[in-house]
């Protein structure tokens, strides 16, 4: 079976660190705390060698106290974390000076600050702030992930070119909508994260033009529907990979919102299922080559 590297992991203990998000009616089934030793036992069956953390949106006053504690995760050998990705809101003051704390770290790799949160104002991205700290983390060896809304590409297209020294990883396939994509369901103009076939797919393509962009192929099962196949997933999958081509693919669990479409095996055997019938070499960099070259983690 092909190793995996699992570039979005999450892991969240609500006694440590505060999760606003999770405080509403909605956070549901997430609204409690899921540990490392979870993580393994989600993840137990499908060949998982290392993972990379993914920052899980703490409240700001303890995304410091977070990213020690990962750092000291990644030192240790009782886990397979390897990496890190934390957060952190670019354009605001005081962020260079955060960031350059790490810039001599092997385990921080990146950033993130999700942009497709209702206080994010569409547009706020191209703010010359906002792109001048994106471009200081490429100065410092540091990548940033854009987490958007779907209908809002075009805006992570115009920070990857604008940004060419940076390396700019576009989280969940876009935050597609599968059943969009793959015809099921017709967009909804209301829906925030609304998008049409055509749309998602021209501004892919065109971030996938762009060498200092890489796709993650992550997160599409949380919206997938109940009873779905690989099938059902598959169109968004596929249209990544060639946009983006074999060596700028690297996959993401997503664990545990996965859980809100399917178990973390059940997406790992979706996903292998999807490229069962691309080169073996390709599946290897999808699933653990690219993510050992892009975050350097062999």
């Amino acid at each position: 079976m092909i190793p995996v590297v699992d570039t979005h992991q999450h892991l969240w203990h609500l006694e440590q660190f505060r999760l606003p998000w999770l405080s509403g009616e909605g956070a549901g089934p997430l609204n409690r705390s899921f540990l490392m030793s979870d993580y393994l036992e989600a993840a137990a069956e499908s060949a998982v060698a290392r993972t990379v953390y993914m920052e899980v949106d703490v409240d700001p006053a303890d995304r410091e106290a977070e990213a020690d504690f990962i750092i000291d995760m990644c030192r240790r050998t009782d886990n397979p974390m390897a990496a890190a990705v934390i957060a952190g809101d670019p354009g605001e003051a005081g962020f260079s000076e955060y960031a350059e704390r790490f810039k001599d770290s092997r385990f921080i790799k990146g950033f993130r600050r999700v942009l497709q949160v209702p206080e994010v104002a569409a547009g706020y991205c191209l703010e010359p702030s906002f792109l001048g700290s994106v471009r200081m983390l490429g100065e410092i060896g540091k990548s940033f992930d854009l987490c958007i809304r779907p209908s809002e590409l075009g805006d992570g297209l115009k920070v990857v070119e604008q940004c060419p020294d940076t390396l700019l990883i576009v989280d969940h396939c876009g935050n597609a909508d599968p059943l969009i994509v793959n015809g099921t369901i017709p967009p909804d103009p209301g829906n925030p994260f609304g998008h049409t076939k055509e749309q998602w797919q021209r501004d892919m393509a065109a971030l996938g033009a762009r060498e200092n962009a890489v796709c993650k192929i992550s997160g599409i099962v949380a919206r997938a529907p109940e009873g779905w196949e690989a099938e059902t997933l598959a169109p968004t999958v596929e249209h990544c990979l060639d946009a983006f081509g074999p060596d700028r693919v690297v996959f993401g669990g997503d664990w545990p919102v996965c859980t809100l479409g399917a178990p973390f095996g059940g997406w790992v055997k979706a996903l292998r299922e999807i490229v069962s019938s691309r080169p073996e070499e390709e599946q290897a960099k999808l699933f653990h080559a690219n993510a050992d070259r892009l975050y350097k983690l062999a």
